[in-house]
C-alpha cells in the first residue's frame, strides 16, 4: 500500500484526501441529519449568500485589519527583544523569568484585563492580542539567536565585514528559519486569539459573527465563515510565506 501511494503526486494525494474530507462529512450529515451538523452543499449555500449580502467580506476584512497591525507589531516588538535577549546573556537572565509568567497568563484573563483597564476601545483589543503573542515570538528569535555559529560570525569580522552585510549574509540565513516558525505559529495562534478578543468587546468581525451565530443556533453559518478564514490563512501561506521561505532558503543544497 505504501509502495503504491509513493508513486502518486503528492498534489493528487493531497486532492484526494480533501475529497475524503468532504465524503466523511457528508456521510456524517446525512446519517445524524440533524442541524446540528449541516450537509457541505448547504454550508456553500450560506457562505455564497454571506458573500452577496456583503456581511462576510465586511466583517471578514475588519478581522483581517486587526490581524495585520497587531501581527505587525508582535512581530518587530518580538524580534529585535528576541535578538537583544539572544546576544547580552545578562539580560536573558533578567527577563526569563518574565517570559515565563506571559508565557503561562492565559489569553482570556489579558483581554478581559485590557478591556477593563482600558476601556471596550480598539487600542486595547489590539493590545489584548500583541501581548498575547509577543513572548511565543521573542522566545522563538531568543533561541535562535543562541544558535548562530559564532565560527561563521568570527570569519566576517576576520574579512571586515559591514554590519549591513554581516546581519544579510551571516545572520538572517541562520535567522530565518525561526523568523519563518514565528510567523507560521504567529498567523495560527493570533487569529484565535483575535476571534475571542471579538467576541468578548468588540462590535464587529469574525469573532462577533461567530458569537451572534452561536446565539442563534446556526451551525451553517458558523462553518461558512470559519471556512472564508481559514481559506484567508491558507492563500496567505501558500501565496506569501512559502514563496519568501523558498526564496531565503535557496542558499541551501
Amino acid at each position: 500500500m505504501s509502495s503504491y501511494l509513493s508513486k502518486i503526486p503528492s498534489k493528487i494525494l493531497a486532492t484526494l484526501s480533501f475529497m475524503l474530507l468532504i465524503a466523511i462529512w457528508q456521510g456524517l450529515a446525512i446519517v445524524i441529519n440533524d442541524n446540528t451538523l449541516p450537509t457541505p452543499a448547504l454550508v456553500l449555500q450560506v457562505f455564497w449568500q454571506e458573500i452577496e449580502s456583503g456581511q462576510l467580506p465586511h466583517h471578514l476584512g475588519i478581522t483581517l485589519l486587526r490581524l495585520i497591525i497587531s501581527f505587525s507589531i508582535a512581530m518587530l516588538l518580538g524580534c529585535a527583544m528576541g535578538i537583544a535577549l539572544g546576544i547580552n546573556k545578562k539580560l536573558d537572565a533578567f527577563f526569563d523569568n518574565w517570559l515565563v509568567i506571559f508565557l503561562n497568563v492565559p489569553a482570556l484573563v489579558t483581554i478581559i484585563l485590557c478591556y477593563v483597564w482600558f476601556g471596550l476601545v480598539e487600542s486595547a483589543a489590539i493590545l489584548a492580542v500583541v501581548i498575547n503573542k509577543l513572548p511565543n515570538v521573542i522566545v522563538t528569535i531568543r533561541e535562535g539567536t543562541k544558535a548562530l555559529d559564532k565560527d561563521l560570525l568570527e570569519m566576517a569580522h576576520c574579512y571586515n565585514f559591514s554590519k549591513k552585510k554581516t546581519f544579510t549574509h551571516v545572520i538572517w540565513p541562520q535567522l530565518h528559519p525561526f523568523v519563518m516558525a514565528a510567523t507560521r505559529s504567529g498567523l495560527a495562534l493570533i487569529w484565535k486569539i483575535i476571534l475571542v478578543v471579538e467576541l468578548l468587546g468588540r462590535s464587529d468581525g469574525m469573532g462577533y459573527q461567530l458569537n451572534l451565530f452561536f446565539q442563534l443556533f446556526d451551525v451553517a453559518s458558523i462553518l461558512a465563515y470559519t471556512i472564508a478564514f481559514i481559506a484567508v490563512i491558507q492563500s496567505i501561506e501558500l501565496l506569501i510565506l512559502k514563496p519568501l521561505d523558498n526564496r531565503a532558503s535557496r542558499w541551501r543544497r
